[in-house]
């Protein structure tokens, strides 16, 4: 499938939140139960639908600068626009962190994971989200993802009680996202797959808000996004952020997808 833009979105988080397991679920359809440590960072990339008409059945995208309204029988006719995802999903250990931190820049988008089963990795997403913010571009988009949502479900055990191990309520997570200016909360289960495409969309059409605001230079490459001049080509030709022609390297080598 052809892109009209590519956007870089970095994952970040603490170690063992599972953001390996949301780039492979997101690029592969699949999990994986044992994956190992991620050193520096892992590449991966999808193609989605950004703007009306796909967008209106998910609630996310409002309406344009201009005086079409997505929800116009202009918008449901529109061309549907394709983003490509390229995904940056980091490393959460304390030993890597100085490397980690230098992915962010030049990022358009970022996932912030923890895992709601560990209230210790909610703690620490203040500490991530302003490092994020010390290195990223002002206007990054930011997610709050609470991933494993599916050991919160509760299940049955064979004494006929239910276990929950829930440490890190919905309300918890979305008073944090209002309180440090955090676009929405999404959970997620890698697991089980649910929420973790509508993660990455969250992401991806306020990006796609932002190219229709005008908010991008999109020949410049800090940014994190790339425009229409270079739909078609492969992300093989497209670099965004540091050390981009190795970076490319690995994840055309290495990337999930």
């Amino acid at each position: 499938m052809s892109w009209d833009y590519i956007a870089k979105i970095v994952s970040l988080g603490d170690s063992g939140c599972g953001k390996s397991s949301l780039t492979i679920r997101l690029c592969e359809g699949r999990f994986s139960p044992h994956h190992d440590v991620t050193i520096g960072v892992e590449f991966g990339s999808r193609i989605v639908s950004v703007g009306p008409p796909a967008s209106l059945s998910l609630g996310i995208n409002a309406p344009s600068t201009t005086s079409q309204s997505p929800t116009s029988p202009a918008a449901r006719n529109a061309k549907q626009k394709h983003m490509k995802l390229s995904i940056w999903d980091t490393a959460g250990q304390e030993t890597y962190k100085s490397i980690t931190r230098s992915y962010f820049r030049g990022a358009s988008g970022a996932l912030l994971v923890f895992d709601v089963s560990r209230a210790a990795t909610f703690a620490s997403v203040t500490t991530w989200l302003n490092d994020l913010r010390q290195i990223a571009e002002e206007e990054i988009v930011v997610v709050l993802v609470g991933n494993k949502s599916d050991l919160a479900a509760g299940r049955t055990l064979p004494s006929g009680s239910e276990e929950n191990k829930r440490e890190v309520t919905r309300e918890e997570a979305e008073e944090w996202c209002k309180a440090n200016k955090v676009m929405t909360y999404v959970e997620t289960s890698a697991k089980s797959g649910e929420g973790v495409e509508r993660a990455f969309l969250e992401v991806a059409e306020r990006i796609y808000q932002n190219i229709e605001a005008g908010k991008y230079d999109l020949n410049d490459r800090r940014s994190g996004v790339k425009g229409p001049g270079a739909a078609g080509n492969t992300a093989k030709t497209v670099n965004l952020g540091m050390n981009d022609s190795d970076a490319a390297k690995r994840g055309s080598a290495g990337g999930c997808c």
